[in-house]
């Protein structure tokens, strides 16, 4: 059985702070096909869907489709601030490599 991602505490804080929760939105993530390793992640806020897997915290909620969720399985879901930026980052296990740039995967 594949594990769930997991979302940090920091991750939800994040949402919290930039009120993505307030309109009824979710942080959705998910796998595509693309970018320079094969796969990519497409992070942004949006509806949530009757297929989508829900991970709430802080009173937010992040969602995964039932078509990501093989490709994230075990993953975990945070959020860090560098000198080149803040930004969601996923740490994944699946992933056998990945690009400079964190978005882009191969499994």
């Amino acid at each position: 059985m594949n594990l769930p991602p997991n979302v940090t505490p920091r991750a939800f804080e994040r949402l919290a702070e930039i009120g993505a929760g307030a309109d009824g939105k979710a942080l959705r993530v998910a796998v595509e096909g693309g970018g320079c390793s094969g796969f990519q992640y497409e992070i942004k806020l949006d509806e949530v869907a009757e297929d989508d897997l829900v991970l709430e915290g802080e009173g937010q909620k992040v969602v995964v489709d039932s078509v990501s969720l093989p490709f994230l399985a075990g993953a975990t879901i945070d959020f860090t601030e560098e000198l080149i930026g803040a930004r969601f980052v996923i740490e994944n296990p699946n992933a056998t490599s990945s690009c400079g740039c964190g978005t882009s995967f191969s499994m």
